[in-house]
Order: C-alpha cells, then structure tokens, then sequence
C-alpha cells in the first residue's frame, strides 16, 4: 500500500490486512522473547494505556463470551466502556466497542492513521522492535479507548497471553477463562504449558479470575499467581452463582456469565445487590453474536465459532437442545486445527455436511477438509451427504436453500465462516452489535 494517509475505512481495513499478508508471505515468523515492540509502539503514540482502566481476559475459548457479558453489566451500572475482541464477524469495526455498540468507521479510519506512519519506521527498523500486526491492533484499540475517555476497558488476549501484545498493560482485574490444546506449535503441546502462556498476564496484587480449568492447568495457574502475589479466585472453588436467564444459551455461556460478574465483582467498587441487579438486567437481554447464535430473522440457522474440541463438544449438546429434529451443517476450519477432536463431536449427528472456505488465508482447502471428513465418517460408521462449495457466501446460500424440512443448519468451525454466514442469511438492517 502506498504511504499516502489513510481516509476511509476501506484503506484502514486494507492496510491492517496487508500486514497480515506480508507477515505470511515473508516468513515473518521470529521468536518474539519480549514486548518491546509494542512497548516501542505505544510509547511512541504517548502510552494511551496508562489512562485507562482495564479487565484482561486470557483462555483458549470463551474470552470473548466473557467481555461482551461484563460489558453488559457495566453499562448497567452506568459505566462508559469501552470493549476490544477478536475476530470480527462482518467488519472490522465489530473489533472496536464503546458503549455496546462497534465505533464508527472514522474512529476507526483516524486511529489506524495514526499508528500507520509509527508502525511503518519502526517495520523498517531494527529486529528487536519490529511490530506484528497485532501489535498495530492493540495500539489502535487503546487509541480509540483513551480518546473516548472510557471509564473500563474490557481487553481481550489475541493468543496465548505472556508475549501477547495485550500483555503490555496494567490491568485492575485479569481473568482466564479455559485452557485447551490449541495452537500447540506456538504455545506448548500439554494443557499445562498452555496454562503457562495464558497465566502469563497475571500481575503482583491484581486479582484473577479462573475458570473450570482441569487439574494440570490448574496447578499452573495457582502456581504462578503465588509466584507473582495475584490474589485468585477459582470460580469452581466458589459458592454457586445465581444467574438469571441468558440470552444465549448453552452451559459455556453460562460459565463465562460467571466469569463476567466475577471480574466486575473484583473491581471492589459496588455493592452485592447493586451488581447483582445490575447482571439480571445486563445478563437477561445480551445476546452474543456468532456463539450458538440462533438467527432471529431465521430461526432455522445457528451460527457458532466453534474452533476447538471443547467448543465444539458444547456445541453439540446445545444442538441436541435447539435443534431436535436434527441438523445439518456447513464448516470451515483454519489450517492449525485439531481437526478430529474438533470435528467428531459434531459429525456424529449431523445429517448432511456441506465444506467450505472461510478465509482465504487461513482456512484449510474445502478438498482437504472434505477427506477429512468423509474419514471421520467413515470412522463413525455414518454415510451422510458431502457437499464441497469453496466459495463461503455460495455454501451458504444454498446450504440454507437446501434445507432439509424439520432440520435446522448450523455454520460452524470457525468465526471467519460464523460471519459469512451471518452477512448471508441476516436481512442487510441487522446489526452485530446484538
């Protein structure tokens, strides 16, 4: 892209996704030992970080889940918040929240500007201060906040947490929501050394919140919040917590509500029925876009973004729920999957399985996917449909006009392909804001 300054949105997007691409197509791919390329970053947009008051949340599935619900009980208790995720579904705005709502294109069209000329010199600098593109994202997500002027900010781990480029902050509440195995090459091939990674971003005196980790991982977790002086509390170890009806449903939504009040419960700032009337109001009416989302405008189709056994496992069950005269489902899967664990849960009961391309960097190739698959299959002693459409918006599109009677479609495998499937099939007046 050339050095001209970004002005719309399109140039924003462009710019951002061309630092993925470049990263990819030169190998860029140096073991990252510190933070000092994000540190050099943000000290050179003059640290929007040290304004702002942060809750960071770490895990391998359901962080998230876990900010859009806290954010949802601290507007209820009339906070000015401010909210990044990823990915998105639809655009990229959807990373950047304030108030519940995606900022506006040229919020998003002026942070990136000023970061881009930063992150170029530094790009051409030396090695040890080399931004990622995450690091560009972050920068831009404090940005945005910091400008704002918001009360809290709900920040979200991108991968692993210890060298994230997140990590660089200092945050009131941290929490870690699950471990699996996921991204093995990059974080470690047992659920303790992941556990490692993720407990990276606990700090002296802040107090964290755990999810239901099993035994290994959580040894890790304990054993690093004693080594560091962070107060713990595992929410399995807690008294049972009284929710009141979700706007999604599942078990996983559930525990990541949990999660949520536990983090704006460690503020320390409100009384017991203040929050706790605060997260019936705020909990109640939050739906979460692209997790076990039923569309309102078709109800026949849920969309997930489900990435990793566990998710997927949840997944299923919830199927059993919403979907009780079976389903039919529509995946695509990003090349560093497990794909078995992941797949199997759910190709032990779908009825049809159409394959197809997300992303056309990241997703593994509809034809891989889809012998993958038919060996699944096979290995379940199941003979169902397979139908492989590499064009995602197509799959979509005919995945739904295809629909068995009594069935209900599901988009699943990742949230590249749950957005695709919610621009497709949503009237174009939706919202992901939910």
């Amino acid at each position: 892209m050339s050095e001209n300054a970004i002005e719309t949105l399109a140039q924003a997007t462009g710019y951002l996704e061309g630092l993925i691409n470049r990263e990819r197509q030169t190998n860029y791919s140096y073991c990252r030992l510190d933070l000092e390329p994000i540190r050099a970053l943000l000290d050179a947009v003059g640290r929007p970080q040290d304004e702002l008051s942060i809750i960071h949340v770490a895990g391998s599935k359901g962080k998230g889940s876990t900010c859009l619900f806290a954010e949802s009980i601290l507007l209820e208790l009339g906070e000015h918040v401010g909210t990044f995720t990823s990915p998105h579904l639809v655009s990229w705005v959807e990373r950047f929240r304030i108030d519940g709502v995606s900022v506006d294109e040229s919020t998003l069209v002026s942070a990136v500007e000023r970061v881009r000329p930063i992150v170029q010199a530094l790009r051409a600098g030396p090695r040890e201060t080399l931004p990622s593109f995450f690091d560009a994202t972050t920068a831009v997500a404090l940005l945005i906040f910091a400008h704002a002027g918001v009360d809290r900010v709900l920040l979200e781990v991108g991968l692993g947490g210890r060298l994230d480029s997140t990590n660089i902050v200092s945050p009131v509440v941290t929490c870690v929501t699950s471990i699996e195995l996921e991204h093995t090459d990059k974080l470690g091939e047992t659920e303790a050394e992941i556990a490692g990674e993720k407990a990276g971003i606990l700090k002296p005196g802040v107090p964290a919140i755990v999810g239901w980790l099993r035994p290994e991982a959580l040894r890790v977790v304990k054993s690093r919040s004693a080594e560091v002086g962070a107060p713990i509390i595992c929410m399995a170890e807690s008294p049972e917590v009284a929710l009141p009806k979700l706007g999604s449903p599942g078990d996983a939504a559930a525990q990541n509500a949990v999660l949520a009040l536990g983090c704006v419960r460690a503020l320390g700032v409100y009384p017991k029925d203040e929050l706790n009337a605060a997260a019936e109001r705020g909990l109640s009416g939050c739906r979460l876009p692209g997790r076990i989302e039923v569309l309102e405008a078709d109800p026949r189709v849920v969309v997930d973004g489900a990435h990793t056994a566990q998710s997927a496992r949840l997944l299923a069950e919830s199927l059993r729920e919403i979907a009780p005269g079976g389903f039919e489902l529509l995946i695509s899967v990003s090349e560093d999957k497990q794909l078995e664990s992941l797949l199997r849960p759910l190709l032990a009961e779908a009825d049809r399985v159409w394959v197809t391309k997300a992303d056309s960097t990241r997703s593994l190739p509809e034809d891989q996917l889809a012998k993958q698959v038919a060996s699944l299959l096979s290995d379940l002693g199941r003979s169902v449909p397979i139908d492989t459409v590499p064009d995602p918006r197509v799959a979509a599109t005919r995945a739904r006009s295809e629909l068995a009677e009594g069935k209900m479609l599901c988009a699943t495998g990742s949230m590249y392909l749950a957005g695709v499937a919610r621009d497709v099939l949503l009237p174009r007046s939706a919202s992901v804001d939910g």
